[in-house]
């Protein structure tokens, strides 16, 4: 039986023939936190900064354009100050680093980016110990946290705890969050044992934009945040990391030491810059574009969209029996419509993740789009 979303008023069913004609840049495009770069993009964006604002150069990573988005940056996160870095990887290894200080273990979940990803570089590089918890799961509880700085205290040789990282969202884990009451419960119980905290939010404005709590807020509750600059603001790489005046202070010389000091990094920073402006309302606009496509998808059948628990931007697309979802994928790109193909491990299920392309198109239009691919992909 047909089940509709209570929100969803009755209405017939639309003429997916009266799909309108698209071009490139109306492709709503269901893959990564970000519009797409390309070279020729990203160098018409630069000439239209510099006609603008006016490009002005660093000099080692220091001063110009890139000055400007430290000082923009560290004011939207709420925090003191912020210090650019070339990747979201020397980010996390830095602040891990200043804020263990005599103190080198650190706890972090099992799925981050810093644990699983980074090559073993706090350890290898700055004799920092990670713990790892809650395995294959988005986030620990404050209780784990508890089990595990008792451990560390009460062995014959006492081994406290200097940093607690968390990453959030968690790619490893679909986008998956830590729920806010939480985060705020761990990082008031690390202030309470003077353990530092640190937030790998990358993507954190796809957090902001799933909970509606503002980025700030999540920020304030951590010493330091690292948030990236390419994975959604538009910038070819880097990153920034925030904290207090005082922690910032002189990192510059820390980040030359693991061979961050670039030449010159205004490109970026420019481009930044004009990403930054207005991105966190674009994209409260498009998660709540989305969710109205969604639940108005959801009256179709064969198919059904569910966001995950504790989700952000990532919503796993379930697709019926009777549907080839290979010609389902071919059938939405033909309507400008595209989303990755069925995972390896599900092959009725495709990840949309949704970013500011889908403003590109009402939402009659896209709804028109999977409508006509569910009726084109039947076996």
């Amino acid at each position: 039986m047909q089940t509709t979303n209570r929100h969803i008023s009755q209405s017939p069913q639309s003429d997916p023939s009266l799909i309108p004609d698209v071009s490139p840049d109306n492709t709503v495009i269901f893959r990564g936190d970000g519009e797409p770069k390309t070279p020729s993009m990203m160098l018409q964006r630069l000439a239209e900064f510099d006609q603008e604002f006016t490009l002005e150069a660093d000099s080692y990573s220091l001063g110009g354009n890139l000055e400007q988005l430290e000082k923009k940056c560290a004011e939207m996160l709420g925090k003191e100050a912020a210090v650019f870095m070339p990747t979201g990887t020397l980010a996390n290894h830095l602040a891990i680093r200043k804020l263990c200080g005599v103190k080198p273990r650190a706890i972090v979940q099992e799925q981050s980016h810093l644990y699983k990803d980074s090559g073993d570089c706090a350890t290898r590089l700055s004799n920092i110990n990670l713990i790892p918890l809650a395995k294959e799961c988005p986030y620990f509880t404050l209780e784990a946290l508890k089990t595990a700085v008792e451990q560390s205290e009460s062995g014959r040789v006492i081994n406290p705890v200097g940093t607690v990282m968390i990453e959030s969202p968690v790619r490893r884990q679909f986008g998956k969050i830590m729920p806010f009451d939480e985060m705020k419960a761990v990082t008031d119980y690390c202030r309470d044992k003077q353990i530092r905290t640190h937030l790998d939010g990358a993507r954190l404005y796809m957090m902001s934009g799933a909970t509606g709590i503002p980025p700030a807020d999540y920020a304030a509750l951590f010493d330091t945040v690292y948030v990236s600059l390419y994975k959604y603001f538009g910038a070819p790489f880097g990153a920034v990391l925030a904290g207090t005046a005082e922690f910032t202070e002189g990192l510059y010389h820390d980040r030359r030491m693991f061979g961050g000091g670039l030449a010159s990094a205004n490109f970026a920073a420019a481009l930044a810059l004009q990403g930054i402006d207005g991105f966190e309302a674009r994209f409260n606009r498009a998660m709540a574009h989305a969710t109205a496509l969604f639940n108005k998808i959801n009256a179709l059948e064969g198919i059904k969209v569910e966001p995950f628990e504790h989700g952000s931007n990532i919503f796993p697309l379930k697709l019926g029996s009777s549907i080839d979802s290979k010609c389902f994928v071919k059938t939405l790109e033909a309507h400008a419509v595209a989303v990755s193909s069925p995972d390896g491990d599900h092959d009725r299920r495709i990840m949309l993740t949704v970013n500011p392309t889908v403003l590109r198109q009402d939402i009659p239009d896209l709804f028109c789009a999977f409508e006509r691919a569910i009726q084109e992909s039947q076996r």
